[in-house]
């Protein structure tokens, strides 16, 4: 008679009986943004722009930060629409400035204004949906504990120069690696997760 195989060191089997990395299971916020949203794609491009502010504004910062805050964000910044964003002027940077409930870091958040504007300009040449996607790569991690999973690509860093190229700032390649982890352009769950393959973007 066959038995169970023993989920692998990189999970935590959680109290529901499924199995999701260490990050994923340490604070409830985390678990519902990985078990509903972390690894799925993205396809429009006010949650592209959304995604690629949020993971500008993490670096130095965890991601839970980021999740806490993140409502208070999408407030200010009018849901990401980059029409509204792109419009914003000195006085709304020093309203943002004063918002208690986001990361009030100025470079950044000019740098979202100016994203936003790139954003705009795309639209002319695909758009930025299609621009980030075309640099998926042609095979994807196979990670089995968090160490496997790599910080940077070859395609992050030609993405990040292809933004850069078009005007985004903040979008480093690891941060853009960690931008397509999160939106289903690399899939880095582990293979012992429940949600290894969920995305339909790449095989289990």
């Amino acid at each position: 008679m066959a038995t169970e195989k023993a989920p692998g060191p990189g999970v935590v089997v959680c109290e529901d009986g499924l199995a999701r990395p260490v990050w994923a299971s340490a604070d409830p916020l985390l678990r519902v943004y990985y078990d509903s949203e972390w690894g799925m794609p993205v396809r429009t491009e006010r949650a592209m722009y959304e995604r690629i502010v949020l993971e500008g504004f993490q670096a130095g910062l965890s991601w839970l930060t980021i999740l806490r805050k993140r409502e208070a964000f999408r407030a200010a910044f009018h849901d990401f629409d980059p029409e509204r964003v792109a419009a914003f002027t000195e006085v709304d940077v020093e309203r943002l400035m004063l918002d208690s409930g986001i990361i009030r870091n100025r470079s950044k958040l000019v740098s979202a204004i100016n994203n936003a504007n790139a954003t705009l300009r795309l639209r002319e040449e695909g758009g930025l949906v299609a621009l980030v996607w075309s640099f998926q790569p042609e095979v994807t991690p196979m990670p089995r504990t968090h160490d496997q999973i790599p910080t940077s690509s070859p395609e992050s860093v030609a993405l990040s120069k292809a933004l850069r190229k078009k005007g985004f700032s903040f979008v480093g390649p690891v941060t853009m690696y960690a931008m397509m982890e999160a939106t289903g352009i690399v899939d880095t769950h582990l293979l012992d997760s429940y949600r290894r393959g969920s995305s339909g973007v790449w095989p289990g």
